[in-house]
């Protein structure tokens, strides 16, 4: 008897789906039937599985659309099932925090790392991911071949084949990796590696959708804080994140080349950024960057033509968050809502909407981070902000998906702006609760702020400066303008008003004149244009009818203590009002002495001081704002965009009159700020430094380590015989600072800290100078001429002009050193006399000056 037979034929049969009889026994009897008829038996060739059927037996769960399959196997691995038909399109791919399980430290809905770009291609057995080049175009056929050759895809991924589905028709590859490292990240917190191995990172809930598809994962992260340059671990906390793929549009939005004159987001910060043009037309390569906008075209073009108000093709929706507190939610519609009215005036109706998260039965689809919907997302933690995020087509600037993240301590910053600002005239907010209506109409402006970011807008410091300080104090004038021409700016409410001011607003615009000009800049259809630079042209004839009128100025945004960005322009700074900041800030002060002496007795209900603390810190936070407001003037220099042939002029120093003034008045302030340590409220809190020394260093530090600086740039570019000069500036700071030292008066103990502040911000840099070896010294040399073509940026005008004001080198004409050292001879020679002739609490004070000044000297 054959036993190898029997036994092979008895492993096929046990291999058939549906065998009609199993056991060994009826196997064997049937064999030796066969076999007793003296005939042969072959089995028939069992069919080899595919590797698609392969991969299927690995898959444990996979979600489907015409757009993407994702397939999660048992091994904790992704892979994406991609069709053949969208090879070469365009995709967007990127992390967003869905949970944590501690909000102090990671926001739930936000984007922290911008997307990754990419296209999908198939060669022979490979799948490669690359980068499109969006940074050069041409009009010009005959360009197409260097374009090709010197501007090709980058490659950034290329991952092997796993199979192909039944049909061929999708290809099926590894992706694990790839949606790892699109993860949120910050630059305080990281996904833990070892998570995986120890078992606390998981796949979550894949979902795909018509034209986008998401993953959730579940990590650890590693919280980190940076301390004395060293990254030091915090915590871990564990976060469930969202990782979607975004498939963009085929059909291309026209673009809006940006024009600098209005602030708008571009893509000059976006994969992409500066964009050049190739054209016969021009000399060498054209820069440009475009807006960024939403994708909002006339329904019926005809009627709009006709100057009718139409719907648009596709609507902003925005879905707000079901968890939000239940007052919140109407100041919230409102604050979308408010921004169809400047869409109105360009002939679109109900552009923004609002609705409520819908429930599974009403959209079984709705999921807040599918990048469908743009949501309005409660973060309740105890940052005190709102932000407004969005995710923008590299190519043509279209905004393609939105968030505004409202944080729960927002309300407490409303009461604290509130109070500080307003309680003079206002006795609603003089309490530890706001009523309901100062809520409402505060929320309104900090959501219709950040909705206005995610249309595009950036901010615009510089629209409060163009309203006139008294008309601050105008019932009719506010009613109509607010405190400002823009809700993009930082104005806040309204500190200049004061007691006995009936009827005037006290918050700023629900919407701007500026707010609805940049609206119809952006947005206006120029329909009879044949391409994106034609209708450039039409577009800004907008802007040059509005050039010169400085309610429709846009300011640079500017960014302190930044080597690359500058903050030279007094006119566009934040948290400031009005044109003259000497006047509000001297209406500010006088209204803040009047709340502070009164915090003790509006706030009643505050057992522990923990209220009117905070409070006392905002007070001594405003005042700071207007010290450092009308400090900004002291080598200011007003800055604009101005197109050639318009009105305005580009570079215009603060006359030499105001920086005097200025000057005076700051360091008049800095003598004199003794009222901050007002007895009835400061009695009741621990331990502490006076809060008018803290103020005093502060400032006196900014007068010597920021202004010389920007005195010297500002006196370089004003006209023969107006500069205030870096003598004009030294000559002013010592007689200001220490005019009482000079009488022979005696000091407050303000007046110590800033002469103290002032001799030590300058010796300490000239101390630590002869730590140099002489080979590090001969680097700080001018650059030739020739190496100067990066040191002198293009003009900031126009299409390719950057968002932030950048800095500017002053080493060519930087005078600092001298002047500081002649400033400490002025003040050893003062000392030297006063350590013994000086009154006797004032002697030991002297006798450091001069000590640190001698130090300083001798190196």
């Amino acid at each position: 008897m054959n036993f190898k037979l029997i036994f092979a034929a008895s492993v096929f049969l046990a291999l058939l789906p549906f065998a009609p009889e199993t056991s060994a026994d009826a196997i064997f009897h049937k064999h030796k039937a066969k076999a007793d008829t003296s005939k042969t038996v072959h089995a028939a060739p069992r069919k080899k599985a595919t590797p698609y059927q392969k991969f299927l037996k690995e898959v444990s769960d996979s979600a489907g659309s015409d757009f993407l399959t994702i397939y999660k196997t048992g091994k904790e691995k992704i892979y994406l099932g991609y069709p053949k038909n969208l090879l070469g399109r365009r995709l967007l791919a990127g992390g967003t925090v869905s949970s944590v399980s501690d909000p102090s430290y990671i926001d739930v809905g936000y984007k922290y790392a911008a997307p990754v770009y990419f296209q999908v291609d198939l060669k022979d057995t490979l799948v490669v991911l690359s980068v499109p080049s969006v940074s050069v175009s041409s009009q010009d056929t005959s360009f197409s071949k260097a374009l090709e050759r010197n501007y090709s895809p980058r490659i950034f991924r290329i991952l092997p084949v796993k199979a192909f589905n039944k049909d061929s028709s999708t290809v099926i590859f590894e992706v694990t990796a790839l949606v790892n490292s699109l993860l949120p990240k910050g630059k305080d917190f990281a996904v833990d590696k070892s998570s995986s191995d120890n078992k606390t990172s998981s796949i979550g809930e894949i979902k795909a959708f018509s034209y986008n598809a998401s993953i959730k994962l579940f990590n650890n992260v590693n919280v980190t804080r940076t301390v004395f340059g060293f990254k030091v671990a915090v915590c871990d906390v564990s976060m469930s994140s969202t990782v979607s793929f975004l498939l963009l549009p085929q059909t291309l939005m026209r673009p809006r080349v940006q024009d600098s004159r209005v602030g708008v987001f571009s893509t000059s910060g976006i994969a992409g950024g500066t964009k050049l043009l190739l054209t016969n037309e021009d000399d060498g390569l054209r820069p440009y960057v475009l807006a960024n906008r939403w994708r909002l075209q006339p329904s019926d073009s005809a009627a709009w033509r006709r100057g009718e108000c139409v719907t648009v093709t596709k609507p902003i929706v925005w879905y707000v968050d079901d968890a939000f507190p239940q007052a919140w939610k109407a100041p919230i519609r409102n604050a979308v809502l408010t921004w169809n009215e400047a869409f109105e005036k360009i002939g679109f109706k109900d552009v923004m909407q609002v609705r409520d998260f819908p429930t599974k039965e009403e959209d079984p689809e709705f999921d807040p981070d599918n990048l469908k919907y743009n949501c309005l997302r409660f973060i309740p933690n105890a940052t005190m902000n709102a932000m407004g995020p969005s995710w923008v087509d590299p190519v043509t600037g279209e905004i393609l998906n939105a968030s505004v993240l409202v944080y729960n301590d927002v309300v407490r910053l409303i009461n604290n702006w509130r109070f500080v600002q307003t309680a003079q005239v206002d006795e609603r907010v003089r309490g530890k609760k706001l009523p309901p209506e100062i809520i409402e109409e505060s929320f309104v402006y900090v959501v219709s702020h950040e909705i206005g970011h995610t249309l595009g807008l950036m901010h615009n410091m510089g629209a409060s400066a163009s309203v006139p300080t008294d008309s601050l104090r105008s019932p009719s004038f506010t009613a109509r303008f607010g405190t400002t021409p823009s809700i993009m700016d930082y104005a806040r409410f309204n500190y200049v008003a004061q007691r006995g001011d009936k009827g005037v607003r006290l918050t700023p615009p629900d919407l701007g004149v500026y707010d609805r000009y940049v609206i119809e800049w952006l947005y206006k259809p120029v329909l009879e244009a044949d391409d994106m630079w034609e209708e450039a042209k039409i577009a800004q004839k907008l802007l040059d009818d509005k050039a010169g009128d400085p309610f429709y100025r846009y300011a640079p945004q500017q960014i302190s203590g930044s080597k690359s960005y500058g903050c030279y322009d007094p006119s566009a700074r934040s948290e400031d009002l009005g044109d003259d900041p000497i006047k509000a800030s001297n209406y500010g002060t006088s209204n803040l002495k009047y709340i502070l002496p009164n915090v003790a007795v509006w706030i009643t209900d505050d057992p522990d001081n923990t209220h009117r603390s905070q409070l006392y810190s905002q007070i001594a936070n405003q005042y700071n704002r207007y010290l450092n407001n009308v400090l900004a003037q002291v080598g200011g220099i007003y800055l604009n965009d101005v197109k050639d042939g318009t009105p305005g002029v580009p570079v215009r120093p603060v006359s030499k009159e105001v920086q005097r003034k200025s000057m005076q008045w700051v360091i008049g302030q800095l003598r004199s700020c003794s009222w901050l340590n007002e007895s009835s409220v400061c009695d009741k809190f621990d331990v502490r430094v006076p809060m008018s020394n803290k103020i005093v260093a502060s400032v006196s530090d900014n007068l010597v380590t920021v202004v010389p600086s920007n005195v010297m740039l500002s006196s370089a570019n004003a006209k023969v015989g107006e500069a205030y000069s870096a003598k004009d500036f030294y000559d002013d700071l010592f007689s200001e600072a220490f005019v009482n030292s000079l009488s022979g008066r005696k000091l407050t103990s303000e007046e110590k800290t800033m002469q103290r502040n002032l001799v030590l911000s300058i010796s300490k840099p000239m101390i630590a100078a002869t730590n140099k070896s002489s080979v590090s010294a001969s680097l700080d040399r001018v650059p030739a001429l020739e190496e100067l073509s990066d040191e002198f940026p293009e003009c900031g005008f126009g299409e390719a002009s950057q968002p932030y004001q950048k800095a500017v080198d002053i080493s060519a004409i930087d005078e600092t050193d001298g002047y500081n050292r002649q400033f400490l001879v002025r003040v050893q020679a003062m000392a030297k006399s006063k350590r013994q002739s000086g009154p006797l609490d004032d002697r030991a004070h002297y006798e450091y000056l001069y000590g640190k000044t001698s130090e300083a000297l001798t190196k």
